[in-house]
């Protein structure tokens, strides 16, 4: 066997520290020295390597034949097929109808690489990217109010010093397990785990406060929380006055949001608020942490915002101990919207509609900044016009499953359909690449090199530890190779990671994300380095805000949100509110995990979560199937009859397709900032399909 190779976990933003054991089997063990997991997995880190030689690996192109089928096809074959379908496109549509999705796991290089295809190959606007779904509510909120967006703009050490942490929408303990060690410590050393979540999850049953509101009442609480908080003098006036503005306008609007409304709005009783708040407020190291739960809303970036707000006005943000956060969920979620896949976006944050970042951009590459396209869609937006007048015509896929993924899935998948040309970059056939006309196969974490940046802001390496099978290819390969069939071949010199890296540090020199003082040689030796970094001799940042904040005025910005309606309400014909989210065995999209066996095993199926007393009202038992129906669909599940389930609330896991799709329910509906759809949110009913075997 040989010594073991030190890389991350393929999963979530935790990026835990894997090592690696090579021989008949790669073996995996956790990395007692990288400080975020300390030799801590989950069961998907676990077992990540199954799939490295998993029967269902895609090894050779794959494309779409003249009877409709995919067949085994050389690169050559696969490469002209798409630079050929490119090419006409682009001529009969222009430029902007073939179109880019990327995604929150590919490291760093690869979404530098996609962006450039984009902008300097393909020149089209078309291009967004899955984290659209995830991050963005909160990486709009924070920028509006702290001039930058990292998930967590501080180490996750820090959570352990803490004596109060409020986690709203984010069920750590099954979605991130090793994160917990920290909230462990907190709370041995007799701090407080709050939280907020319509269910009591695992998580949530560890709190010393549950709240369990309903789903849309997020700014409610917030404002509820702070309304306590300014009513029992626990504001920490001398950090407001001397590190923020606007908080007259805050502390105005927050007078009308007293227990009892709350309560009456939100269902989360009055002392359970008047309780949290105190705890958080009483603290005197705190951290308010949010997740998917309110992000994922068509009011997202408003409830993110009442958070930070809530977090400013107790002083917490950039003090030692303190603070607010994002819980970034993809591998690379941090990197992934830095660096140019995002439709507004060129790399290290900088906006593509700011001369100054174009003509940096445009100098490194080595193009005319007149020559770089604006702005283009969202990701849900690009999406639900492929195939219509003036939408994308030709999409490229890599790394991400959007017929399983977007909200209003069937719609996606009708679209999806439309395609002149549909092309996807994977590893297995997932339900978005059969229907493809080109499959391309992808290599996997761990036959691969490049970076990840963790929900910390820490960049570190991933490493190739094996080779991959004779006819995959990385996905800078595929790029480097596309660009030369498309005549291009000046702008992808190399498609090794390490010359990638090298240039994305040029082009973020001096941007909000500064890697250029960032090594491959730097992440060996110190374990990773924490952006912005902006030379060789910095240390980088592991802590953001000690000193000011990076907004005009050197302050915060506190910002005013009163509460909206989710944009469906329950009626008569949709009387209970459906939201979604993750399980422990699953990930995401469900293309790797529901290949493992031992997740397989752990999480065989998706259910739909309901309380007893609407069990009872349909007669229902856990192991029944039911469809749950909504405005725009409906999907199978098992049922699971439980009372950390609101009676108001059907709680459904989104990681499979087909008529069990989660994603096929949910609503499309756009949150005016971030363009992040309503996916936690939306009005549902249940319809008996068929009783467990046995019963009546």
């Amino acid at each position: 066997m040989r010594s073991a190779t030190a890389t991350h976990c393929p999963y979530c933003a935790l990026q835990c520290g894997l090592r690696l054991h090579v021989g008949e089997r790669v073996q995996v063990e956790g990395d007692a020295s990288f400080p975020v997991n300390r030799g801590a997995l989950c069961v998907k880190g676990w077992t990540s390597a199954e799939l490295l030689r998993h029967p269902e690996r895609l090894l050779s192109p794959l494309v779409r034949d003249a009877r409709g089928e995919l067949a085994p096809a050389t690169w050559d074959q696969a490469l002209d097929r798409i630079a050929e379908g490119i090419r006409a496109t682009q001529a009969s549509h222009g430029r902007d109808a073939v179109g880019v999705f990327g995604s929150g796991s590919l490291t760093n290089e690869k979404v530098y690489a996609l962006g450039k295809l984009a902008r300097a190959v393909l020149r089209t606007s078309s291009i967004d990217y899955n984290g659209r779904y995830c991050m963005s509510s909160a990486a709009t909120a924070s920028t509006r109010a702290l001039g930058l967006d990292r998930g967590l703009p501080f180490p996750t050490e820090d959570l352990a010093e803490a004596d109060a942490v409020l986690l709203v929408g984010s069920n750590v303990a099954e979605t991130m397990p090793p994160l917990m060690q920290y909230i462990e410590k907190m709370r041995a050393r007799g701090g407080a785990l709050l939280v907020v979540d319509p269910r009591r999850t695992v998580t949530a049953a560890g709190a010393a406060v549950h709240l369990a509101a309903s789903p849309g009442t997020d700014t409610v609480v917030a404002n509820g929380l702070l309304h306590v908080i300014v009513r029992d003098g626990l504001v920490d006036e001398a950090y407001v006055r001397d590190r923020t503005e606007g908080f007259e306008s805050v502390r105005a609007l927050v007078a009308g949001y007293w227990p009892e409304r709350v309560e009456r709005i939100s269902g989360v009783p009055q002392a359970d608020l008047e309780r949290a708040a105190r705890l958080l407020g009483r603290a005197r190291r705190a951290f308010v942490l949010t997740g998917r739960g309110p992000e994922q809303q068509a009011q997202g970036v408003a409830n993110t915002l009442a958070f930070i707000d809530l977090a400013l006005a107790l002083g917490l943000v950039g003090r030692r101990g303190s603070g607010y956060g994002c819980v970034t969920g993809q591998g690379n979620g941090q990197g992934g919207r830095e660096h140019g896949q995002k439709a507004d976006q060129l790399p290290g944050y900088r906006r593509i509609d700011d001369p100054a970042a174009r003509a940096h951009v445009a100098s490194v590459w080595g193009m005319d900044p007149e020559a770089l396209p604006g702005p283009g869609r969202s990701a849900y937006e690009m999406l639900a016009a492929m195939g219509l007048p003036g939408g994308v015509r030709a999409l490229l896929v890599f790394g991400s499953n959007v017929v399983v993924s977007s909200p209003d899935a069937s719609t996606i998948e009708a679209r999806l359909k439309a395609l002149d040309l549909l092309v996807v970059s994977d590893f297995f056939l997932s339900e978005t690449a059969a229907l493809a006309h080109v499959v391309l196969p992808s290599a996997q974490f761990a036959e691969e090199d490049g970076t990840m940046t963790n929900l910390e802001g820490r960049v570190v390496r991933r490493r190739r530890a094996v080779e991959p099978p004779p006819e995959v290819r990385t996905d800078l390969a595929i790029l480097r190779a596309l660009a030369a069939r498309l005549g291009a071949s000046r702008f992808f010199p190399s498609d090794d990671a390490h010359d990638v890296f090298d240039e994305l540090r040029r082009a973020t020199a001096g941007a909000p994300a500064d890697y250029s003082g960032i090594t491959y040689e730097r992440i060996d030796r110190e374990g990773g380095v924490f952006w912005p970094c902006p030379s060789e001799d910095h240390p980088g940042t592991p802590r953001l805000f000690a000193e000011r904040f990076p907004t005009p005025s050197g302050r915060a910005r506190f910002f005013a949100v009163p509460h909206s309606v989710p944009a469906e309400e329950p009626d008569a014909d949709y009387p209970m509110v459906l939201t979604t989210g993750r399980v422990l065995a699953q990930y995401q999209s469900g293309t790797q995990t529901r290949r493992v066996a031992a997740l397989a095993k752990l999480a065989p199926e998706p259910v739909v979560e309901l309380h007893p007393t609407v069990a009872r009202r349909f007669a229902l038992s856990s192991g029944d199937a039911v469809s749950v129906v909504t405005r725009r669909g409906r999907a199978t599940f098992v049922v699971r009859v439980t009372s950390s389930v609101r009676q108001d609330v059907l709680f459904v896991s989104f990681h499979w397709g087909g008529d069990r799709s989660a994603n096929r329910l949910t609503n499309a509906a756009l949150d005016p900032s971030s363009r992040m759809p309503e996916f936690k949110v939306c009005a549902a009913r249940l319809e008996v399909t068929r009783h467990a075997a046995g019963a009546p």
